[in-house]
């Protein structure tokens, strides 16, 4: 009785739900971990704990929702969702709420939301729909591609105003859906060109206008007014430009430091300019291989983003390798599995959404991971399901929310018998 119970509860693929139970107890203990600089300052030990815990079971009531709505209704909502999507990125940009420098937030009934998280799945979704409505037996239709463009060239600029890396991130989620909708390799191969002629352009543009970030000196206040004095000219020459690439400064610093490789000394690394990635650096090479146990971090309290962007690097100082390892594996299951799921799809289109947004939570995670072992640039970007965040946490169910629907209620390929001992799967 309890076994029947618990299955209309937890209803689609078991894998999928074993996977993101990992991750929220993961989240769960980890953000505790990371959060002690909050705890210290507030005075309140179990508040980040608490609330990020019933995030957790606010996204999984979310999820639960979601996974109960058949597959075919998702078609139904697109519209809706891209012009939700498309007035908040523009509400957010001229009326949204700024954190460090960034205006990404905006807050309606006294609910503060990034309209990025919801965008980028807003895109996948579309993307999924013209991909599959435009399906032929030979792949894609060469009308295709401009109809995605069109969509996602549009959402993706909105995005890249205040979120570059969010953006970036989604074009390599798009490209991606593309290759598995068979869109003609030609196509594809003339996009990738000039999409790395865009990306050459944007980076020029952004070491044009971006400013060096001052050195923690005792001439800060003159060499900051000097900077302010380039930044204004820089934006008067390059007109609207300069309006755009309000964040050039920081994405200049971000570039500037992720191609310094020169070796540094320990004696010589500035912890006051490079606070986040030397920290990151110093927990990974104190993990001593097996790690320090769980909870017993000491970089957390030296990293701002301890609890988000750099959560990995606490991951490893506390688990080890070992628990790096199994993180990462996590999302690698999660892409093979929802991979498996859309395989048994008989319709296309449930099983492009599925690969999407499962492809866009590895992506982001390979991101993170990145970051925090020093191969990427500083992005921004949380680490799914696991690092301590609102908005992100509780769209992230969704998207699991609707690999699960995708997984019980998406009508199934008949197998053949010879195949199966006898055995024809129908409709799920």
């Amino acid at each position: 009785m309890i076994n029947k119970t618990l299955g209309n509860i937890f209803k689609g693929d078991k894998v999928i739900w074993m996977v993101f139970f990992f991750l929220c107890i993961i989240s769960i203990v980890e953000v505790y971990s990371a959060s002690s600089s909050m705890t210290y300052k507030s005075g309140a030990y179990w508040a980040p704990m608490i609330k990020h815990t019933g995030l957790i079971l606010l996204g999984i009531g979310v999820m639960l929702v979601t996974l109960n709505i058949q597959c075919k209704y998702f078609k139904v909502i697109t519209p809706i969702l891209l012009v939700i999507s498309f007035i908040t990125l523009i509400w957010v940009w001229f009326a949204g709420e700024s954190t460090n420098g960034a205006q990404r937030w905006i807050s309606l009934l006294g609910i503060q939301f990034q309209p990025s998280e919801i965008a980028k799945g807003t895109v996948v979704l579309a993307t999924a729909q013209i991909l599959s409505a435009m399906q032929t037996d030979k792949g894609a239709d060469k009308k295709a591609l401009k109809f995605i463009l069109t969509v996602a060239g549009l959402f993706t600029v909105l995005i890249a105003i205040e979120n570059l890396s969010t953006a970036m991130l989604l074009c390599v989620t798009i490209f991606c859906m593309m290759v598995i909708g068979r869109v003609p390799t030609k196509q594809l191969g003339r996009l990738a060109g000039i999409a790395t002629l865009c990306v050459v352009i944007l980076l020029s543009l952004i070491w044009m206008v971006g400013t060096d970030r001052p050195e923690p000196d005792a001439n800060r206040n003159l060499t900051e007014l000097a900077g302010k004095g380039k930044q204004e000219q820089n934006a008067q020459n390059v007109g609207m430009i300069g309006k755009i690439f309000h964040r050039a400064d920081t994405w200049k610093s971000r570039m500037k430091g992720f191609m310094n490789d020169k070796d540094l000394k320990p004696g010589d690394i500035d912890l006051d300019k490079d606070a986040q990635k030397a920290h990151a650096n110093i927990a990974i090479a104190t993990s001593n291989v097996v790690g320090k146990g769980p909870g017993n971090s000491v970089e957390r309290d030296f990293l701002s983003q301890a609890f988000s962007d750099f959560i990995y690097a606490i991951i490893i100082e506390e688990m080890g390798i070992e628990g790096a390892f199994f993180v990462a594996m996590l999302y690698i299951i999660l892409l093979f599995r929802t991979g498996k799921i859309a395989n048994r799809c008989e319709n296309n289109f449930p099983a492009f959404l599925a690969m999407g947004l499962a492809i866009m939570l590895v992506i982001q995670a390979l991101f993170n991971m990145l970051v925090a072992v020093g191969l990427a640039p500083v992005t921004g970007q949380p680490l799914p399901l696991i690092s301590k965040g609102g908005t992100s946490t509780v769209i992230n169910c969704v998207y699991i929310g609707v690999i699960l629907s995708i997984s019980r209620s998406a009508k199934r390929k008949a197998i053949p018998q010879e195949a199966t001992g006898g055995n024809i799967l129908g409709t799920a």
